[in-house]
């Protein structure tokens, strides 16, 4: 190509290679080579144990490194043991492309584009999935782990599953993986967006071979039930601490004021739902579910279609001065249900929280109804204080 000396040099600026994991793919691997290396000569093989001739084709080109050993171990460990020799030579991203030819190099350009308008991004390729060649069992892969990935993390990203990726290596150092198969894909993502490490798409080509000319090393059955456990360790993680932090992170008092007033302001939603969305937070911010509120609170605001912002504003009743005061009103509502004597407390009691634990069915009970009873008072409070306002 013409411009293949301008790609080459645009490698070097970023400090860039290409890897390349393979395992059993002598079909397909020298002709790989050979078009990536019409572009760059930057360029670094992770053969993964093959028992092929996949050593023997290595030995046929000029690579900027190889790292090789005799027992097949996975895809993932195959990507990691790239990312630390990569660092070894200096580079600061890997540029990963599968070794079946699926990945066409002529998308190595878009890349590098990327990578220059998002530096220190984690770029993805993003695959036309419509096309016909496309195997169904891949287009359902692909919606199922596009799905868990914007729950994980909260970004949508059109294609997870690519392989064609551009990895931030220098960013990446200092984590430690804990999967070493397929999974690792979806590991370094959700751990990268986790470290605010953008991860953004680019559209690429791909070439998916039929018949014979087709290899996969995918086993169905093993790699899915390892996927979908780390599926739920990752969900867990981000509901319990990297969500709520995330939302911590990126809260600015001036913009979220300006929110709430637009909120209240807003002409286009009806009086009723935006009390419904304040007597929704009041009931959030009471709820027995300490800890999670917020995170309950957005997500079911989502589900119910209410303003997010007058939600979690009320549901600010929940903040440290209230809590002695919503504790004893739920004390003493679950207590005037029970029929029980122990709601005959003070406030002060409540900054000791042994008066909850052995007593927590009452607290339980009473915080629900005390919640239900709050939020609806505060929902007819908002909406005879909104068709007030707009009375006048």
């Amino acid at each position: 190509m013409d411009n293949a000396y301008l790609l080459n040099a645009e490698m070097e600026a970023l400090s860039a290679v290409v890897l390349v994991p393979t395992y059993n793919n002598e079909k397909t691997l020298g002709k790989v080579i050979q078009e990536i290396q019409k572009y760059t000569n930057h360029l670094l093989v992770v053969n993964d144990g093959s028992t092929d001739n996949t050593l023997k084709i290595l030995q046929g080109f000029e690579l900027k490194g190889l790292v090789s050993y005799q027992t097949n171990v996975g895809k993932g460990w195959a990507l990691r043991q790239g990312f630390k020799k990569a660092t070894e030579l200096g580079y600061s991203y890997a540029i990963t492309i599968d070794s079946d030819g699926q990945h066409l190099p002529e998308n190595l350009e878009d890349f590098i584009r990327k990578m220059h308008q998002v530096p220190g991004a984690l770029v993805v390729g993003h695959r036309n999935m419509d096309q016909s060649t496309v195997p169904k069992k891949s287009s359902f892969g692909h919606k199922f782990s596009n799905f868990w990935f914007q729950v994980e993390t909260g970004v949508a990203l059109p294609d997870t599953q690519s392989g064609y990726r551009a990895y931030p290596i220098y960013k990446l150092k200092n984590l430690r993986w804990y999967t070493k198969k397929f999974e690792f894909e979806i590991e370094v993502m959700v751990r990268a967006s986790w470290n605010r490490i953008p991860v953004i798409p680019v559209p690429i080509k791909v070439i998916y071979q039929t018949g014979e000319d087709r290899v996969t090393h995918f086993r169905p059955f093993k790699d899915f039930t390892r996927i979908s456990i780390l599926n739920t360790v990752l969900f867990i993680l981000a509901i319990a601490y990297h969500r709520p932090m995330k939302m911590v992170r990126e809260f600015s008092y001036s913009k979220f004021k300006q929110q709430f007033v637009d909120a209240l302001t807003d002409k286009g939603n009806p009086p009723v739902k935006k009390a419904a969305a304040v007597g929704f937070g009041v009931f959030m911010g009471i709820v027995p579910i300490w800890g999670y509120q917020m995170l309950v609170a957005v997500a079911l605001s989502h589900y119910f279609k209410l303003n997010k912002v007058l939600v979690l504003v009320a549901a600010q009743v929940s903040l440290p001065p209230f809590i002695p005061f919503i504790l004893l009103a739920s004390f003493w509502t679950g207590g005037v249900l029970m029929g029980s004597d122990n709601f005959k407390l003070s406030i002060s009691d409540f900054y000791d929280m042994s008066v909850l634990t052995n007593n927590l069915l009452q607290y339980a009970v009473g915080a629900v109804v005390f919640a239900v009873v709050a939020g609806l008072g505060a929902f007819l409070l908002s909406l005879g204080t909104i068709q007030l306002y707009k009375s006048k």
